[in-house]
Parts: C-alpha cells; sequence; structure tokens
C-alpha cells in the first residue's frame, strides 16, 4: 500500500472560494412551491467545485482518495461535503458510480475500493458528517471534514436541534430561509450535494461522464430516486429501503397496508419523492425486502405505478427488513454492469396477473417470467396483514404450467386486504459470481427478480366472488422446507445467530388462548436458547400501545437427538422492566425468534443470557400448537401515533446499525 498525506494544507484543484451565495434570494419572500419553481435556474456545473485532496494512497490497484469539495455559498458561507473517491489504477473512461449513505451512517471505503475493483470509478459522500468508515483498510484520518457552514445538513443533527429531514421547514438560525421553505429541508441541500458530485465525476479524466450511476441506502435510497428523478446526468440508479413516496390520510381507505403522513401541498410537491418519481427517465431498479420499515411496500407500489416498464426493475426479498440476502443485493452490480458497461441483459420485469373469479373461489395468480426457460425458480408470496412490518408472506404451491406457473391462494376472511407478487430467480453468469464485494456484501450464484406487487381490497374481493376456504393450522412450521418462512440474521456467528418469523402474527398459524408452543431442536453440545416475542410491533394489533419483547431461556443439553422445546405464554417475562405482568395470550405477537444469545430478567434487572457458540445444524422441526381454544377476533387497521411512530423509527434505524456492525464482525 503506497500512500502520502496532504493533511490540512489541502491542493487546490479550481478556482478560489466565492463570497455569493449559490441560490438567489427569494422574490418577494415567496417560497418554491413546485419543483420546477424549486430547481429552476439551477446549475450545478456553475460554480468551481474548489476541490481539496485531503489524503491519497494506492490499495490493491485501486488510487483512493479522500476528497471535499464545494456545494456551495449559502448566507455568506461555504458548505462542503468530504467524499472518498477511488478508482482503478490507469483506468481510462471508466464508468462511474455515486453512493450516498442511510441515517447515522457515513462514507464508506469499502463501497468505492469493490466498485473500483470491479472497473469503476465511485464516490460515497458523507453528508451527514458523522467520523469516515475506513472499513477494513489500515488507514485513518483526523483533519478537515464535511462542513456545512451555517446550515446543518448533518444526520443525526448534530448543531441543529430541528431534525429538517423528518420535522417541520419552519425557520431558524440554520436554516438557508426565513420563512417555511422546502429549501429549509435538509433533503434540498443534500440532492444538492449529491448533484455536484456528479459534477466532481464529470471532471475527472479517468471517467466517462456519459455512464454516471447513483446508488444508496435507507435515506441514501430516498436520495437516489429523487436525484434519478431531477438529474438527467443519472444513467442507472438503485436506490436500496428507500424512495417510495408519500401516501396522505386522505388516501388510507383506497390504499391498505400503507404508511399514510399529514404532508402539505408544498412538501408533497417539492419535497416528497412523489414529486421525483414522475420524472425519471433512467433505468431504476428498486432493491428493498418486502417489510422494510422505510422503503414501504404498499406506498411504493402505488407511486411508482407510471415507472415505464421498461426502465423499472424490481428485486424484493421475502421477510427481511432493511437488508438484503446475496440473490437480490447481487442485482445492484448486475444492474450498473447492463447500463453503464453494456455487458449484461437483465430480463424483464415477471409479469403477475390476479384471478379472483375462478370456480373455486380460491385465488389464482399466474406468473410469466419474461425468460420462462432460464428461470431457476418462481415464488408466490402473499398475505392478508394489513401493517406493512410486520405482515407475514405466504409462500404459495406454485405449479409450472409450460411457459407459466400459477399459484392457489386461499384466504381466512374476506374483510382483509389481500397483498402478492412474486419472485423468479435465475442463474448468474459465471464472470459475475467472483466480483469485488463491500463488507457486509456477498457474491451469489444466483440472482432475483420480483414482479409488481398487487393489492385486492375487501371490496374487490367480496365483488369478485371470492370465498375464505382457509382455516386454522396447529402445525406452523415441520421444517421440511428449512428455513424457508424464516429470516436468519448473524449466521456467520455461532453465538449469535438468530431466525426470526413473523408466522406467528398471520390468523392462520395464530396460537389458541390457552395453548403452548413447541418444537424440536438438536443441539450437540449444552448450551441455551433464547426465544422472544415481538409483541405488538410497530402498533399493528392493539393502537396506542407499546412494542414489548417477552422472553423465555431455554437450557438446551447436548445430543445428537431431537429434543422438544415448550413454552408457556405464562413463563415468559418482558425486557421492558415497567411491564410487570406475563403475555396475557399469543394474539399480540407480531415475530418469534430463537438464539444461542440474548436477554433476560433477573430480580428486576436486565442480564445477559446465554453466549455460547452453537455447535452442531441449525435446524428446527414441528413447530406448533398444542392446547387452547381459537377465539374470534377481527383485523385491526391500527395507526401509531406521530410520536410514536418516530420513536419506532428511529429504533429501527440503530437495530440497523448494530446489525451493520454485527455483520462487520463475521467478515
Amino acid at each position: 500500500m503506497q500512500y502520502k498525506t496532504l493533511g490540512f494544507v489541502a491542493l487546490i484543484l479550481c478556482g478560489n472560494i466565492h463570497a455569493q451565495d449559490s441560490l438567489p434570494t427569494l422574490k418577494d419572500g415567496k417560497a418554491p412551491q413546485t419543483l420546477d419553481e424549486l430547481w429552476g435556474g439551477y446549475d450545478p456545473r456553475k460554480e468551481p467545485l474548489e476541490t481539496e485532496i485531503l489524503k491519497e494512497w494506492e490499495e490493491e490497484g485501486v488510487v483512493c482518495r479522500l476528497i471535499r469539495y464545494q456545494v456551495g455559498v449559502f448566507k455568506g458561507a461555504p458548505s462542503k461535503v468530504a467524499a472518498f473517491y477511488a478508482f482503478p489504477k490507469g483506468g481510462v473512461k471508466v464508468p462511474a458510480v455515486l453512493q450516498m449513505h442511510g441515517g447515522g451512517q457515513s462514507a464508506g471505503l469499502d463501497g468505492v475500493l469493490a466498485d473500483a475493483k470491479n472497473g469503476y470509478a465511485g464516490i460515497s459522500l458523507n453528508w451527514g458528517g458523522n467520523k469516515l468508515n475506513f472499513g477494513r483498510s489500515k488507514m485513518t484520518y483526523d483533519g478537515p471534514q464535511t462542513d456545512w457552514g451555517k446550515l446543518d445538513a448533518t444526520h443525526p443533527p448534530q448543531r441543529n436541534k430541528a431534525n429538517h429531514f423528518a420535522g417541520a421547514l419552519t425557520p431558524d438560525e440554520f436554516t438557508l430561509d426565513a420563512v417555511e421553505s422546502p429549501r429549509n429541508s435538509n433533503w434540498f441541500l443534500v440532492l444538492m450535494a449529491a448533484r455536484r458530485a456528479i459534477t466532481f465525476l464529470e471532471q475527472q479524466p479517468e471517467v466517462d461522464p456519459a455512464k454516471i450511476g447513483v446508488t444508496g441506502h435507507s435515506m441514501g435510497g430516498k436520495l437516489t430516486t429523487d436525484l434519478a428523478g431531477i438529474d438527467k446526468r443519472v444513467k442507472a440508479a438503485v436506490p436500496s429501503c428507500g424512495g417510495a413516496g408519500n401516501i396522505l390520510e386522505s388516501q388510507a381507505s383506497d390504499l391498505p397496508g400503507c404508511v399514510t403522513s399529514k404532508s402539505s401541498d408544498f412538501e408533497m410537491a417539492c419535497v416528497a419523492d412523489n414529486a421525483y418519481i414522475p420524472r425519471i427517465a433512467c433505468p431504476i431498479l428498486w432493491l428493498s425486502p418486502v417489510n422494510d420499515f422505510h422503503g414501504t411496500i404498499n406506498n411504493m407500489a402505488w407511486n411508482w405505478r407510471n415507472v415505464p416498464e421498461p426502465l423499472a426493475r424490481f428485486s424484493m426479498a421475502p421477510h427481511l427488513n432493511h437488508v438484503h440476502t446475496p440473490a437480490f443485493s447481487i442485482t445492484r452490480n448486475l444492474w450498473f454492469e447492463q447500463y453503464l458497461k453494456g455487458s449484461f441483459k437483465m430480463p424483464a420485469t415477471p409479469k403477475l396477473e390476479m384471478d379472483l373469479k375462478t370456480a373455486s373461489g380460491i385465488p389464482l395468480m399466474t406468473v410469466m417470467p419474461a425468460d420462462g426457460a432460464a428461470a431457476k425458480q418462481v415464488d408466490v408470496y402473499y398475505s392478508i396483514g394489513l401493517n406493512n412490518k410486520t405482515r407475514f408472506w405466504r409462500s404459495a404451491k406454485v405449479v409450472r404450467k409450460e411457459a407459466v406457473w400459477e399459484a392457489a391462494c386461499p384466504v381466512m376472511s374476506l374483510d382483509e386486504p389481500f397483498f402478492v407478487y412474486a419472485n423468479v430467480t435465475y442463474d448468474t453468469p459465471e464472470k459475475y459470481r467472483n466480483l469485488a464485494q463491500s463488507l457486509g456484501n456477498a457474491n451469489s450464484d444466483v440472482y432475483t427478480l420480483s414482479s409488481r406487487m398487487l393489492t385486492a381490497t375487501p371490496v374487490l374481493l367480496k365483488a369478485a366472488g371470492v370465498k375464505a376456504t382457509d382455516r386454522p393450522e396447529r402445525m406452523i412450521d415441520d421444517g421440511s422446507r428449512g428455513w424457508q418462512d424464516w429470516y436468519q440474521s448473524n449466521w456467520g456467528h455461532p453465538p449469535l445467530w438468530r431466525a426470526s418469523t413473523r408466522k406467528l402474527t398471520d390468523p392462520k398459524w395464530r396460537g389458541p388462548d390457552g395453548s403452548k408452543l413447541l418444537f424440536e431442536i438438536r443441539c450437540e453440545a449444552d448450551n441455551a436458547l433464547v426465544v422472544t416475542f415481538n409483541c405488538n410491533g410497530w402498533g399493528a394489533i392493539q393502537p396506542g400501545k407499546p412494542t414489548v419483547d417477552y422472553v423465555a431461556v431455554k437450557e438446551l443439553k447436548g445430543s445428537p437427538e431431537w429434543q422438544t422445546v415448550a413454552i408457556t405464554a405464562s413463563e415468559l417475562v418482558a425486557l421492558d422492566l415497567k411491564v410487570k405482568e406475563p403475555l396475557a395470550n399469543w394474539q399480540t405477537v407480531t415475530e418469534f425468534s430463537i438464539c444461542p444469545s440474548g436477554e433476560t430478567v433477573k430480580d428486576g434487572q436486565k442480564i445477559k443470557a446465554g453466549g455460547k457458540a452453537w455447535q452442531g445444524p441449525r435446524e428446527i422441526r414441528n413447530l406448533r400448537w398444542e392446547d387452547g381454544q381459537y377465539v374470534s377476533r377481527r383485523p385491526i387497521d391500527s395507526k401509531l401515533s406521530d410520536e410514536e411512530y418516530q420513536k419506532q423509527f428511529n429504533a429501527s434505524i440503530n437495530k440497523s446499525l448494530e446489525q451493520e456492525k454485527l455483520d462487520r464482525m463475521q467478515k
């Protein structure tokens, strides 16, 4: 590894600092009311970037730089953003990818290094101002960083107590305008930084300015979607877990399952993704799991309905929240290979047709992959859960009939909406199975594309003559399909692996009152198993009441034989120390998890439980209910208060950041 540190005496590549503000003052104090008014007249190429190279080194055939460039001058002071920039040594006219991190995250060296090894130039913006993430590199840096000057678009806010990403756009000392304005939104400021980053890429001699792509995760996913809509220099985009758009409360009755908001008219016209999505003209891949708390699938399905089919693809993993499995994350690489390099061709979006008027009264789905002969596997997932974050996606039995695949999807009730989508899996071409990947990501021998999600409201189900033919089942999972109805976390970490499922929240498998839950497991050495029941997640079952985790610790004897674990609701203890009562019944369970490590409560205090490395296979069978009686309950379409929703939203961000740390530990 070779490197040189330029430190605080930065190398200025162009121009001098301009005192004149980059944006004009508001005319007659009137804030922009449309996207054209917001961005009209703005030229991201006009002002010098004042680029500083803060550090430069070479690593594994890649030239790496830590740079800082000027977004603009606002209120008389410059705003500057730091970024990692990397490109293949000796590269000529290579395509480039702009990366944007999510909430609470920072620019990552690993990501641009991986892109550079794969033949791209890469830039990762540190718009949030947090400590730079050098990943697996041994590099360190303590010099100048992102500095928004007299504004504050950091995340979380480090100077401004007001959150102008999620809060009101009323003026304060850190906002651009002295009146309520979309220019006071931090989304606007970071988008401006992203547009200036594209200008930076255009000016680099090793970059082909006609082949620039953009990607980002979570908040970066929203930024990616919006950037694709407002800047025509973007030639391909992959938003991850963000960019679904807003749904107003007034639309809720017509669009079940969506997350609704009280957005003002000018927020919808200037800040929400809704304003940008109709302007998208580049190929765009929606990469988000179907239970994501930020990239809400129902909102996306409605707001993206008019994105032209030739431009859009979808890759949506079942059961997951804010992470991807390799078969889905690899589509990001393949998308850029196709549209920035021209070396790959992805099949078109699978077609999904829903037939509600069947002779049996059971909804019938037909999947038509664009390249049926190449399809390795076809899956159909459907759900009747109102809350998109806690719903369980049933895996329907799929039958191939020549060039199409069919799946019957029986329902238990006609009083709940019906959601369905399909996944089609293909073999990854050999040349893309050993790509460089950033920390926490992996290659895959297969990749998966998704259909658009379809919805049928209760009114539509009844009008079509659908019948409620499905019945409750006590056998939840016999184990014959492995972990298909579960999602896995920390699988490479023997003491911390976790398997989780939302299957118990589905009325078909919801626990009878007074029943006990049993399953069988094999454990080759003495260990503990922490079983966790997440109850009322996101207020899905009991509006206005908190989410509570109930746990029990089960001691296991080392043996090659199957052993039975039995759990009653009365033995569970709440991890919320304010909750003293045991779980009354199983009706509020929204997620069930097993793990060799966790927490429990003893003598009124939380303590660590388990923690030993697991030995032997990780498999269970015959997860089932015994005893008890079924009680009929009508579904609840719950909605959290704004305060409680934000609390759970922030908790999900923190959980995601913690999971990223664990992912890095496993590499």
